[in-house]
């Protein structure tokens, strides 16, 4: 079962997603699936998840799906990786355990999809009006794994085709899943850029689960850099862990062995450290008690964040050691790949 694509055990429609065509169409697709079809007033209210403690219930919600209208069409910004973060789910069928998701969604750790695409885009255009005539970007899986659903809904693919129709915007969006193959001859026009998040085997086995693997991963990497995408890696977080120098550099090497040299010329990479703050070590520990996620505050720099809540991160030395032995991999392997950041 382990790498099949996500299917949920239990669906929520709120009745004004069937307004909507897709809120229709998802209905129907799911009544077929013969799942169970539960009804919610709102996407923020689902109630009732099933489950007789805290953990089994934050189990069961992960594969929940509700399908929703969403209200706020303000949208977030997405620094460094893009103007915008554009809302079409929200939650992740993933178990990573250091996934910052856990304290942000909190108490509804349900995937909710929204059905309202129209409108969503719609704001989208706003946004490329007012920054008109520059481009601007809009990052599609801040806040869930977009690919991990979208066998089932097909919004990214509209979304893809969308903006392979537009002058202004550009679309990206990163995945640890490897259902792609139906987003292949979506009409994309060059105009999203198609990310994988990879890793060092040590972290996919052991903070990971829930997620495809690291060669099906690449394999779906190499299927989407050969339909013509934009193709870029995202390497987060780098964990610090016995033998990381050589287990990034397999990394590297299997990404070298595996992808076509059509796609070589403009392929990014954004390496992120691993970091942590103390809301989200108290949550890590409660949803994954077992993990041997190290997040020990005193052998960490602290560094000040946004909303008075900082985060802790490597020390200068380690940050230097693994920044420079991650680069001179990249330029070993990827000498035109662009790193467009590290954070």
């Amino acid at each position: 079962m382990k790498n099949k694509p996500f299917v949920p055990q239990l669906v929520y429609i709120e009745p004004r997603a069937l307004e909507y065509p897709l809120g229709v169409i998802l209905k129907k697709k799911f009544e077929d699936m013969g799942l169970e079809i539960r009804e919610t007033t709102s996407h923020n209210q689902v109630r009732n998840i099933p489950g007789d403690t805290d953990f089994q219930k934050y189990r069961n919600a992960k594969s929940t799906l509700v399908v929703g209208v969403r209200k706020t069409l303000k949208f977030d910004s997405s620094k460094p990786s893009a103007e915008y973060a554009i809302p079409f789910a929200t939650g992740c069928m993933g178990h990573c355990h250091y996934c910052y998701l856990q304290t942000t969604m909190g108490s509804k750790p349900y995937i909710r999809t929204y059905v309202n695409v129209e409108e969503i885009l719609d704001q989208a255009q706003q946004y490329m009006e007012e920054r008109a005539p520059q481009i601007t970007r809009f990052e599609a899986s801040c806040t869930s794994d977009i690919v991990g659903i979208d066998h089932l809904t097909h919004t990214l693919k509209h979304a893809i085709e969308y903006f392979g129709q537009s002058e202004l915007g550009r679309l990206r969006f990163v995945t640890k899943f490897h259902h792609v193959d139906h987003l292949l001859d979506a009409k994309h026009n060059g105009r999203t850029r198609f990310r994988f998040s990879v890793n060092a085997d040590y972290v996919i086995k052991y903070f990971e689960p829930g997620t495809s693997p690291l060669d099906l991963r690449i394999e779906a990497a190499r299927k989407v850099a050969e339909a013509g995408y934009p193709l870029g890696f995202i390497v987060a977080p780098i964990y610090i862990h016995e033998g990381w120098q050589e287990g990034y550099r397999e990394l590297f090497e299997k990404l070298d062995a595996a992808l076509p040299q059509s796609a070589r010329d403009d392929i990014t990479f954004e390496l992120i450290q691993h970091r942590f703050t103390k809301p989200a070590k108290r949550v890590i520990e409660k949803n994954y008690p077992k993990t041997k996620l190290e997040m020990n505050e005193e052998e960490r720099r602290y560094k000040w964040g946004r909303y008075g809540i900082g985060k802790y991160i490597y020390s200068k030395e380690e940050e230097h050691a693994l920044r420079e032995s991650l680069e001179t991999d990249i330029d070993t392997y990827f000498p035109n790949a662009k790193i467009e950041y590290f954070t």
